[in-house]
């Protein structure tokens, strides 16, 4: 008995009904295929919650609620005045912005004085809660992400900011110095860290990050046969700048790093942990730049300027829409889309907003076919 009571676990926890989402849908009564009530109360759950749907959407699928705009709705904004959707929220920032990965990078002790147990998980910590105050906390301008003075520090992270530490222990929030250069999103431990070596800082890893991933950018792979190292240090080249302009020289290098290096650049007071520092090697660190011909000479411009750049909303659009279809919008869904950034600029830009418009859309409800794909082409479907 205890055999066949094995092997019957062991064919329940390999179904694809256990381990996938299963989704086929049923005939839409307007054309097409729509998701069935309870495919679509899942969806919903794990683009709001990052979990399973609770009772009461279950119920409201079940009674067919969930087919009614009011129904639907209803549910909607129920599940976002949860506070489950900020774990959803939490979600879905830590895979955009790779977080996961950094309570475990491996960084040189010797070379950052600063580097304390915890450090990283805090830095992980800290970018989590300035993404929850932007849209959940003042439900505000996603673009404040990258210009807030607003943050949360704990006593190790204080230590690298250089601020007094708010709370003896956790995280507590703290206004940063409207001076300095630390400043947003960017200027959080977690992605300087991230995007840097274990032992130095990385202007073309920071300008990877802004140009892909708050810009979506494409920014080509190297050629297999090309040495990507930046030269070593040099009385000739001290500074990460010097080795860079001479790596430009090369045209095959040039080509990609003149989309990343000249944004990276206006990182590099900071160093590959996230510490403030004003020289490297003795020099004075020259942190101009330039995105897209808008130059700027520190972190803070930097920040206004990705803000301001004309692809940062619409990417962000694109990477939340991307999450909740689980693929890339295809070319028939670009009116949609181009349709949901209209609503999210007429609400000033917020999150919120924007989650809200897409799960009640047409395309988060309509099964992906190729001969119901003109449905897709028209914003009155939404």
């Amino acid at each position: 008995p205890y055999t066949t009571l094995f092997r019957s676990i062991a064919a329940l926890l390999q179904a694809p009904e256990f381990l996938l989402r299963v989704e086929i849908g049923e005939p839409s009564p307007s054309g097409g295929r729509r998701y069935t009530a309870f495919e679509l109360a899942s969806r919903l759950s794990f683009l709001l919650w990052d979990s399973t749907p609770d009772d009461a959407l279950l119920d409201a699928a079940a009674s067919g609620a969930l087919h009614t705009p009011e129904g639907l709705a209803a549910q909607v904004d129920r599940l976002l005045a949860d506070p489950r959707a900020r774990r959803g929220l939490r979600a879905w920032a830590d895979d955009l912005l790779d977080l996961r990965r950094v309570p475990q990078l491996q960084k040189d002790p010797l070379a950052f004085r600063f580097l304390r147990d915890g450090l990283l998980e805090a830095a992980r910590e800290e970018t989590l809660r300035l993404v929850e105050d932007v849209v959940f906390d003042r439900d505000a301008d996603w673009g404040e992400l990258l210009t807030t003075r607003e943050t949360w520090v704990d006593r190790s992270l204080a230590m690298l900011y250089q601020v007094p530490a708010p709370v003896m222990s956790g995280l507590g929030p703290t206004t940063l110095p409207l001076d300095g250069d630390r400043i947003g999103l960017l200027g959080n431990a977690s992605l300087l860290a991230l995007h840097a070596h274990p032992r130095s800082s990385s202007a073309t890893l920071r300008g990877k990050f802004v140009r892909t991933t708050l810009l979506c950018g494409h920014v080509p792979p190297p050629p297999a046969n090309v040495d990507t190292s930046i030269p070593e240090p040099s009385p000739d080249a001290p500074t990460l700048r010097d080795r860079i302009a001479a790596h430009l020289e090369v045209p095959v290098c040039r080509s990609c790093h003149q989309l990343t290096d000249p944004i990276g650049l206006g990182f590099e007071h900071f160093d590959g942990l996230g510490a403030w520092r004003a020289t490297e090697a003795d020099v004075p660190i020259n942190a101009t730049g330039d995105l897209d011909g808008l130059p700027f000479a520190r972190l803070p411009e930097l920040a206004a300027a990705v803000r301001s750049h004309p692809d940062f909303h619409p990417c962000a659009v694109h990477q939340v829409v991307r999450a909740a279809l689980g693929r890339n919008p295809t070319d028939g869904e670009a009116l949609a889309v181009d349709w949901l950034l209209q609503r999210y600029e007429a609400d000033g830009h917020r999150l919120q907003s924007l989650l809200r418009e897409l799960a009640l859309s047409h395309m988060f409800q309509t099964v992906r076919s190729e001969e119901h794909t003109s449905e897709l082409q028209s914003p009155c479907n939404l």
